[in-house]
């Protein structure tokens, strides 16, 4: 069974370029696979592997500079989600192309799982869901608003746009493991909303801790890994991953007629040229090899499991 642990952690980091060598080797090191984002806001990733590996990581993470009250989420999966470890050096470590924003200085308030459906269920309370589109359509709470974004970059423009309509509101956002909202509510605070909430730990914490008897989540939770989505208890969805444009899909539209493996789905069969589907089949065609010798297309190495 591979531990499964999703982190972020705004803190100053001054030099992050010299953090990710030693970083990388740590998590190769224990056989850690995943990808971890370094920027001058701090670290935001997901890893998986053995209890020890994960545990050695999140070790080194808590040491470095600002890190030692690092909180993660865990999750479990019978298979490894992940094909090689990739530790990466970005400008912000979720974009949203503000630089007036700074989650380490101030967020709006936290709400824990078990008190978000008394918050939301509020007449002067408006619930935005910040996450990306293709996201929100597999998934999302009772009532809540789609500002369909393609990105969550475009979310201010969409504020921008729509702030009239949350007069004398309160404000609850949400989004998958908190990183987003982070930055969200602290971006409406330089707004001039006084009123701010987004629920402490995201939809994963949400779905682990919040009986589905209870619950007021509709559908499934993206995440990016092998499982693509998951529902209460952080049980594996349904959903598949397309390839090509990496949109969840179900099971059903392998059937729609634009659907090819590694190649298009139903989302995507327009949006990309014939040398593009060309480029696809070829990248299927060695994976569906690597998958027969046992082997991660990638890497190369023997997946677990597997002979």
């Amino acid at each position: 069974m591979f531990t499964i642990a999703a982190l972020y952690h705004f803190t100053r980091f001054d030099d992050p370029a010299a953090l990710k060598a030693p970083l990388a080797k740590v998590a190769c090191g224990n056989g850690v696979t995943g990808t971890l984002l370094l920027a001058p806001e701090g670290i935001n990733g997901t890893i998986a592997g053995s209890r020890a590996g994960i545990d050695a990581v999140l070790d080194h993470i808590r040491a470095l500079p600002g890190c030692a009250e690092l909180e993660w989420k865990e999750s479990h999966s019978p298979t490894p989600p992940f094909g090689k470890m990739k530790v990466r050096l970005k400008r912000e470590i979720v974009t949203m192309g503000q630089p007036d924003v700074d989650p380490a200085a101030r967020t709006g308030h936290y709400v824990e799982a078990s008190d978000w459906n008394d918050l939301i269920g509020r007449d002067d309370v408006a619930v935005i869901d910040t996450r990306n589109d293709y996201e929100v359509a597999i998934g999302t709470f009772d009532g809540a608003i789609d500002p369909k974004t393609a990105s969550f970059g475009a979310f201010p423009a969409w504020w921008e746009e729509n702030k009239h309509r949350f007069h004398n509101k309160k404000v609850a956002m949400f989004c998958t493991g908190g990183i987003r909202c982070e930055k969200s509510t602290n971006y409406l605070l330089g707004q001039g909303v006084e009123d701010v909430f987004h629920l402490k730990g995201g939809i994963l914490k949400y779905l682990e801790e919040v009986p589905a008897s209870d619950s007021t989540w509709q559908g499934e939770c993206f995440v990016f890994d092998g499982r693509v989505s998951v529902g209460h208890g952080l049980e594996v969805g349904p959903h598949l991953l397309c390839y090509a444009c990496r949109r969840p899909i179900l099971p059903a539209d392998q059937n729609h007629p634009g659907y090819e493996a590694g190649v298009s789905c139903h989302h995507c069969v327009d949006e990309t040229t014939y040398e593009d589907k060309a480029r696809f089949r070829e990248r299927q065609k060695q994976m569906v090899l690597a998958q027969a010798r046992g082997t991660d297309h990638l890497t190369g190495k023997m997946v677990p499991g597997k002979t």
